[in-house]
């Protein structure tokens, strides 16, 4: 039986821009029993002025079945650039959808926002 969550072919690897997005992709661990994914590329937007910000993120997690496709993960990141979000909150639903699609508990998935100065404060938040 095929689990809708997992996949024989990737929708958005080998496919330049974001238009085969099909949301956050799995594929069957090999073998590893912690990964860890970093991108600087994350951008949201205040959700009470519209200022952008910008982030450093890092996920971690211990998978179990499945572990997350990356470029996925890029294009799920690049969703939020229109989206308002307070960094705790934006930790909180990457820490959540990752689990979710990962089909493991949200402690087992550890994400970590640094945002980027603006105003002359650093936020940085785990989840």
């Amino acid at each position: 039986m095929s689990d809708p969550g997992r996949r024989d072919e990737f929708v958005a690897l080998g496919h330049a821009g974001s238009d085969h997005y099909a949301g956050l992709e799995t594929f069957e661990n090999p073998g590893v029993t912690r990964v860890e994914l970093t991108s600087d590329e994350l951008t949201a937007v205040c959700p009470i002025t519209g200022q952008p910000d910008m982030y450093v993120a890092t996920i971690h997690y211990e998978p179990k079945g499945l572990c997350l496709e990356s470029k996925s993960l890029k294009l799920y990141l690049m969703e939020f650039r229109s989206q308002g979000h307070f960094c705790e909150a934006l930790a909180v639903r990457i820490r959540d959808d990752v689990a979710g699609a990962l089909e493991i508990d949200t402690d087992a998935v550890r994400v970590t926002l640094g945002q980027k100065a603006r105003g002359g404060i650093t936020i940085t938040a785990t989840a």
